[in-house]
């Protein structure tokens, strides 16, 4: 008997995905690099573990399976090397349908460096013959709070760029609705949104006033934003990351408001003062 594949399920996104699964009644294979013994337990869902650079063993994960949601691996400096492996597998495995995590926005030429890879991994799924659907996600409106230091301010070289950043639980939602009936979404890709574009004043305004925190944005240029991130003791690649990020904003890359949460949700896209107003952001 077929199943879906959730992957990354000990994670925020997987497990909100994994949890939307259960209750719909499908059956499920969690796969995530931690121990199996991890996996959320859930009806109709049993676990493995396997890591995405280990063709084997997520083949053996993948077999029998007929959909799988492919999350993104955590960022490494091999992290496409690691999704080239894990759609190997999956083809190997022969998976009927693919739903890769992607960024919104992903190119060759991205400002943001790992919506290259992003890119990448999507024309690699493309080249392997598989079925797929792509899933678009704009930055984690759940993580903007997080952004914020210990001081209350928001660095980084935006300048007044605008963002639509994404609830995970919108993403989630859109995620399981394609997983239960993949064949209408074949090929597709969708861009996931939040319903407005903020420049990083206003989601400091807004984060201020949902929590009482004074919390501010300071447009650092971009020799300061790397100054400011040497602490962190980071490899380049990544401190490169960072900083793109802001700079994919400033360069209007990540403004783009799209219809496809509420058409794949059958509900408006949550809002960020709506997300900050529920408490449940992380």
């Amino acid at each position: 008997m077929s199943f879906i594949v959730t992957t990354g399920a000990t994670g925020r996104l997987g497990g909100r995905v994994a949890a939307l699964l259960a209750a719909a009644g499908a059956e499920q294979r969690l796969v995530s690099r931690h121990a199996a013994d991890r996996a959320p337990r859930l009806d109709r869902a049993t676990a493995a573990g396997a890591s995405y650079g280990d063709r084997a063993a997520m083949r053996e994960a993948l077999d029998g399976a007929s959909t799988v949601l492919f999350v993104s691996a955590s960022e490494s400096e091999d992290r496409l090397g690691q999704h080239r492996t894990f759609v190997d597998a999956a083809r190997d495995a022969r998976v009927s349908h693919l739903v890769y995590v992607s960024f919104y926005g992903a190119a060759p030429d991205a400002t943001f460096t790992l919506a290259r890879d992003h890119w990448a991994t999507e024309q690699y799924i493309r080249d392997s013959g598989l079925t797929f659907t792509f899933l678009r996600d704009n930055l984690y409106a759940d993580f903007l709070p997080g952004m914020a230091g210990s001081d209350g301010v928001i660095r980084g070289p935006a300048g007044q760029g605008r963002v639509a950043a994404v609830a995970q639980d919108d993403i989630a939602q859109a995620a399981a609705n394609v997983l239960l009936a993949p064949e209408e979404h074949a090929g597709a890709t969708y861009d996931l949104t939040g319903p407005q574009a903020l420049t990083l004043d206003e989601v400091a305004a807004l984060i201020s006033a949902a929590t009482g925190r004074d919390v501010t944005y300071h447009a650092e240029t971009v020799p300061e934003a790397y100054a400011s991130r040497e602490i962190y003791g980071a490899p380049g690649w990544q401190v490169e990351a960072w900083v793109s990020t802001y700079l994919a904003i400033a360069a209007g890359e990540l403004e783009g408001v799209s219809g496809d949460v509420p058409a794949l949700t059958g509900h408006p896209a949550t809002s960020f003062a709506e997300l900050l107003a529920t408490g449940s952001f992380s």
